[in-house]
């Protein structure tokens, strides 16, 4: 067989790094080289320093190397929630500086682009960003371009939206390196018969439904496309039914058909959604929060919050700081 030329995958960690993207990135690279038989890929496990860091899940790894002695990274993914920082901002700033002189491909999955956007070094690329993040990368990067794929590639960066859209990303990378029967059978021996495109749009749950927004019928789909247009600035169902062409009791009929609730209630639910993305990602006040998801006043706000959640949004915060792992955040693996 052909040999290659390996290409080494370092993968950046920072404590709470949600460890289904370690294992995404690293065991299709491991099954490509045994159904190749050849060392078509490494990886390395890269951390501030030499210290042991802990996963979400509680589960601790020995980093291969500190970031100022990582080299010859073809790729380096940054794994983290999205509350990490550099203990050491400015002293890591120089080893990644040097890894982008040397050719590497910087990148990050999951909460990982918020400590990638933090180093200044992505400048205004577009960023792919989980949707559960958006709101919050917003409000701490309003000029940096968010992408809604899976995964969004250019000259520069990598970003990854989670982690199987990491695996679908490893199964993209085997194409490319050793073709593609090699990685339909990576995949097969994972069960993964669906192998996404980079380009695949992120799916999105519909809310308090079994189905992904979409699979909703096309004008309910376009009703919340409106409402989300409409977070900040709230707009009549009114408005949203003449929008999409049909009646409000028609809209209103479509709604409870397909999710179960009035236009109003989802559209509400949106907003507290969004509102709790702010509340448990930003540092912004709870004032500020109500403002930036339409709401006049802080108390109505809280009330809405506290009726959707269970909780106010001050105890939502404080609970969530409370299960962070060694600095990180419990975080979705997708």
């Amino acid at each position: 067989m052909t040999q290659t030329e390996t290409i080494t995958l370092g993968i950046l960690i920072f404590p709470g790094f949600p460890m289904a993207c370690l294992t995404s990135c690293i065991e299709p690279l491991r099954a490509a080289n045994e159904i190749s038989q050849q060392q078509a890929f490494n990886w390395v496990i890269v951390a501030e320093t030499n210290a042991p860091v802990q996963s979400s899940a509680g589960v601790m790894f020995s980093p291969d190397c500190a970031l100022a002695e990582a080299a010859g990274l073809d790729h380096l993914l940054f794994a983290s929630s999205p509350t990490s920082a550099f203990e050491n901002p400015s002293k890591a700033n120089a080893p990644l500086q040097r890894l982008q002189r040397n050719k590497t491909k910087l990148g990050a999955i999951s909460g990982g682009v918020f400590p990638l956007a933090r180093t200044g070094l992505t400048g205004q690329h577009a960023l792919s960003v989980h949707w559960c993040y958006e709101a919050a990368f917003q409000v701490e990067f309003p000029d940096i371009p968010i992408e809604s794929t899976m995964v969004y590639r250019d000259e520069a960066f990598t970003t990854i939206s989670g982690a199987s859209a990491v695996f679908d990303h490893m199964l993209t990378l085997i194409e490319e390196r050793l073709g593609g029967d090699v990685m339909a059978e990576v995949a097969c021996w994972f069960q993964h018969p669906f192998v996404r495109s980079d380009s695949a749009t992120q799916k999105i749950p519909a809310i308090s439904t079994a189905k992904s927004q979409d699979l909703l019928p096309k004008q309910v789909a376009r009703a919340i496309q409106h409402f989300a247009e409409h977070i900040e600035s709230p707009i009549q169902i009114s408005e949203v039914a003449e929008a999409v062409g049909l009646s409000v009791r028609t809209l209103e009929r479509g709604f409870k058909r397909a999710t179960g609730q009035s236009p109003l209630n989802y559209y509400r639910k949106m907003r507290m959604n969004q509102a709790r993305q702010l509340v448990l990602y930003t540092n912004d006040s709870m004032a500020e929060v109500a403002y930036m998801v339409g709401y006049a006043t802080p108390a109505a706000f809280m009330r809405h919050y506290r009726k959707t959640f269970g909780v106010t949004p001050v105890s939502d915060r404080r609970a969530k700081n409370s299960m962070r792992v060694g600095g990180g955040d419990v975080l979705p693996s997708d």
